[in-house]
Formats: structure tokens, C-alpha cells, sequence
């Protein structure tokens, strides 16, 4: 009898880790890391977003800004995460491409090894404005003063290694200008600093500017593509030039290795939060376009642009 109760305790306590190992995702908050500051339009869409996932997962949401390094803080500190779905990350392109090619040694990560895709959520154009008073009302305007005053006509964008300074840098290597890329920590803080007047411009995305743009603050002189909000504002290519500028996306992610249940939970809300027609309605007025693409597309997205981003980085001569 001794030895059939022990035998029986033994297995109850065997069992205890597999009990305790199956309780349901979520199993308590969630917490969203936001590699931007705080009032950025990614800010803005992740929180709005993050309260219809939390709706739809019934636990509570979380979101937290680490900016900084053009997104590679807060991604950083997601790769280091616990992997059981409870901390994942909203981040734009930057972070996730662009960084890898322009400042590789900076990055403690590899976006396609380290993290998983949970789906893309939003795009919008990148876009470059100037003060509504500056002395350029075009892009040719602007790039013949920066050319007369070489090294004088400072523009802000989120962060080196962001989509925002490779815009910049693509521009001095088709045009010859020697705009000064300033680099601040997060879309906020650039748009403070040109209202400021303490730079000529700024590189964006056009959510980010899209309160500035309606109050007619900025005037906008070249974008990666033309929307509804942001009207007549040329791209490159109609401008003659034989690139583009790089638009923005925001996708979740989390880190690789979360179990599935958790992913399939989180790939789920995910994209019925992004095709949540109040969330489109409340993000469509800031210039942020829903576009809901799963995580299968999302890494073949990444894929595709590391390797689009260094062919063009060689070729302008951006890097060596």
C-alpha cells in the first residue's frame, strides 16, 4: 500500500509541470514595446490597435515606448523578451530592414532569426517637409539652395538607420545636394525641432505629419508615393529622378521560438484588430492606412526590402 501511494504522489507531481504548462494563452497582460516616442503616428496607431487586441483577448494591453537607434532598442529588448507571447513588438521597416543594411554593427539582432512576424497592421508615405515659410516652395528649390549653401540645410528624420535618413542620404546621391541628416529620437521631437527653426526640414511618415500638414504649419516637397492625404506632392520619379523614397509600414512581431498557441492567438486578434472598421476610420485621419498582411507576407516583405534596400544602398553609394 506504501509503495502504491508513493508510486501515485510521484505521479501527480509528474503531472503538475504538464498542468501548469498548458494554461491558455493569454495567461495575464500583454505588453506592446514601441521603438518610438511617445505622439508619433506609430504610437498612435499601436495604442488604438492594442485596445481592440486587448478587447478581443480579454486581458489588459500594455504598451510601452523604448525609442531610440531608428527602433533598435525597443526591437532589441524584445529579442530578449521571455518567449511566451506576453511581450511582442509594433515596429516600423526601420528597424526591422533598413538598420540591418546601413548600420549592421549597431544591431544586436537578426530581424529575419530573432523575431517572428504576428502580421503587418499600417503603411503610410514617407514624406519631406519644410516650414511653411522657408525660402523653397519645391523640391528643386530646396536642392539648389542646399546646393549654393553646401552643408547648411539640415534635415531631421526618426533616428540614424531610420527609413527617414536613408531617404535623406538617397537624395544627396541623386542630386548632389549636401543635406545634413540630423537624427532625433522619434518623429516628435523632429517635428518640435522644425518648428523651432532649429532645421531647415524633416523626413517623415505622413502620419506623423499629418496634423502639421492639415493646420498648414508645413509645406511638403517630395513624397515615396502619392495617397488621398497626401495630394499633389510628387514622388521622385515624376520629378525625373530614376528612384524612389521609401514609404513606412508597421507590422507586430514577437520573439522567435513563442509557443504556437500563443502565436495563433496573437496572429488572430491581430488581424482583426487591423480590419476593425473603427480602428481603420480613427487611423485613416492621421494618414495611416490600414494594410493587413499576414505574417507569411510579412517576412517575405522583410526579405524582399533588406535585399532591395543594400542593392540600392551600393548603387547610390550610400554604403560601399
Amino acid at each position: 500500500m506504501r509503495l502504491l501511494s508513493s508510486a501515485l504522489l510521484a505521479s501527480a507531481l509528474i503531472g503538475l509541470p504538464a498542468a501548469a504548462s498548458a494554461e491558455p494563452f493569454p495567461a495575464g497582460p500583454i505588453t506592446v514595446v514601441i521603438p518610438l516616442a511617445p505622439g508619433d503616428a506609430a504610437d498612435i496607431a499601436a495604442r488604438a490597435l492594442g485596445e481592440e487586441i486587448s478587447r478581443l483577448l480579454k486581458t489588459p494591453v500594455l504598451a510601452i515606448n523604448r525609442p531610440g537607434a531608428g527602433g533598435a532598442v525597443g526591437a532589441g529588448s524584445v529579442v530578449l523578451a521571455k518567449r511566451d507571447g506576453h511581450t511582442i513588438l509594433f515596429a516600423q521597416n526601420s528597424a526591422l530592414t533598413f538598420r540591418a543594411v546601413l548600420d549592421p554593427q549597431s544591431i544586436t539582432y537578426d530581424p529575419l532569426r530573432d523575431l517572428v512576424p504576428l502580421g503587418t497592421a499600417s503603411r503610410t508615405p514617407s514624406i519631406l517637409v519644410v516650414r511653411r515659410e522657408a525660402p523653397f516652395r519645391t523640391f528643386s528649390e530646396l536642392i539648389e539652395h542646399a546646393k549654393r549653401n553646401p552643408g547648411q540645410v539640415r534635415i531631421g528624420h526618426p533616428g540614424s538607420g531610420s527609413v527617414g535618413d536613408f531617404c535623406i542620404q538617397l537624395i544627396n546621391a541623386l542630386t548632389g545636394a549636401e543635406l545634413v541628416p540630423i537624427p532625433y529620437a522619434g518623429a516628435a521631437p523632429a517635428i518640435v525641432a522644425l518648428r523651432g527653426e532649429h532645421i531647415e526640414g524633416v523626413v517623415l511618415s505622413l502620419g506623423a505629419l499629418s496634423a502639421q500638414l492639415k493646420a498648414g504649419t508645413f509645406r511638403s516637397l517630395v513624397a515615396s508615393s502619392r495617397s488621398a492625404e497626401s495630394g499633389d506632392v510628387p514622388s521622385l520619379r515624376e520629378l525625373g529622378y530614376q528612384e524612389e523614397l521609401f514609404g513606412i509600414w508597421f507590422s507586430f512581431l514577437a520573439p522567435a521560438g513563442i509557443p504556437e498557441d500563443a502565436r495563433k492567438a496573437l496572429v488572430g486578434a491581430i488581424e482583426q484588430a487591423v480590419k476593425a472598421p473603427a480602428i481603420t476610420a480613427r487611423l485613416a485621419s492621421l494618414g495611416i492606412l490600414q494594410s493587413y498582411a499576414t505574417p507569411e507576407q510579412t517576412a517575405s516583405e522583410m526579405r524582399a526590402e533588406l535585399k532591395r534596400v543594400g542593392e540600392m544602398a551600393r548603387k547610390t553609394g550610400v554604403i560601399k
